[in-house]
């Protein structure tokens, strides 16, 4: 019976994975061109390391640093590209970095998470209940002028929802579902597999709260084995268009501000991760709109355009610099952390020229004047 359980997601995820490529996945000659001109220090310190960074509306950079360890004397910076105007010591361990959606940047640290203002003066911090901000605030991904846009995604369940919610008369509507089809049957099926006693266990909290035992199963034990992984579809709002990548659809689907759907495109770029590099993240200039998934061979970091309205990439662009870090791309420009290796040198922030030119996404939909 152990043998089973083992063999049994084995077989099912070989077949699955056999069938698929052999369908749908086209090789195509890949063309892979270089940033144009030289990577250029955006930021550097014989005293601080960069650990984070964030872009402000401002246009100035907001960096969090360490002197040597990022677990004390954590800076804040805002930095305008020639020197740094402000600086706060924060008073927790920082972790990261994170934007709300309505752009608004907070540092992320071990007991609580702190909202950052930056006025013409100083920064100042305000205090955020860590469990509040990712229960209500973190799921938010986008807004227009009356709509938010947010899932109910859990990193330890093989399916979620992409919603909208109206402001003005407080109402929800379901955009999509996102669901891998064969996780869940192998997270489903677990149940079968655990001891009587578990069995037991899951089957008082279904009578308790209404939730099939087979979810509280597989939430418990499933997702610790080799064959889970967490779901990975995102949500990207460019001008009036949401773009939603359902990889487990191989699908690209496009929606208006509305939610209603427009089209859907096919996408293969996920596909053979271990030849390509794929990395399962994908990065939108924040300046531009455009969307890129970030591949990684040998070290090297290589960007990959996507043409939304196809769904293709046609050629992927290797930065300079092997083993780089926290990568972000405003107004055509890529910026990451690098320090060389076995090299004494701080953690700096570099820049580099991407090989495009697409301009300024316009102004989200205004609504209100409909």
């Amino acid at each position: 019976m152990q043998l089973n359980r083992l063999i049994l997601p084995f077989l099912l995820f070989s077949l699955f994975a056999v069938g698929q490529d052999s369908i749908r996945v086209q090789n195509q000659a890949e063309v892979v061109v270089s940033a144009p001109g030289i990577p250029v220090v955006y930021y550097r310190s014989s005293r601080l390391s960069v650990a984070d960074f964030e872009l402000l509306p401002s246009g100035e950079m907001l960096l969090l640093t360490y002197p040597k360890q990022l677990k004390r004397g954590n800076e804040l910076l805002v930095y305008d590209g020639r020197n740094v105007k402000k600086s706060f010591e924060v008073p927790d361990v920082a972790e990261e970095l994170v934007r709300d959606f309505r752009g608004n940047p907070h540092v992320i640290c071990q007991n609580s998470v702190y909202g950052v203002h930056v006025n013409s003066n100083e920064i100042t911090l305000s205090t955020i209940d860590r469990p509040y901000f990712f229960k209500y605030l973190a799921p938010i991904l986008d807004s227009n002028k009356t709509k938010l846009y947010f899932s109910n995604f859990s990193k330890d369940y093989p399916a979620f929802d992409y919603f909208s919610y109206d402001q003005w008369d407080s109402t929800y509507s379901k955009i999509l579902e996102i669901k891998d089809d064969l996780m869940m049957e192998l997270y489903r099926s677990e149940y079968k597999w655990v001891d009587v006693r578990t069995k037991l266990w899951a089957k008082n909290l279904e009578l308790q709260t209404g939730t099939d035992a087979e979810i509280y199963v597989g939430a418990n034990y499933f997702t610790q084995s080799l064959y889970y992984k967490s779901l990975y579809a995102p949500l990207f709002h460019r001008n009036d268009t949401l773009f939603v990548f359902d990889y487990y659809k191989d699908k690209l689907r496009t929606f208006d501000h509305l939610g209603n759907p427009l089209d859907s495109a096919v996408i293969d770029h996920h596909y053979d991760d271990r030849k390509t590099g794929w990395k399962s993240e994908l990065i939108q200039d924040s300046e531009t709109g455009e969307i890129y998934a970030l591949y990684d061979r040998a070290g090297y970091s290589y960007l990959g355009w996507i043409d939304t309205k196809t769904g293709e990439i046609t050629e992927k662009v290797r930065l300079e610099y092997r083993f780089i870090e926290k990568i972000a791309i405003h107004n055509n420009h890529v910026y990451y952390i690098y320090r060389p290796f076995e090299s004494p040198q701080k953690k700096y922030l570099y820049q580099e020229r991407l090989p495009y030119d697409f301009g300024s996404a316009k102004f989200i939909h205004d609504i209100s004047k409909e």
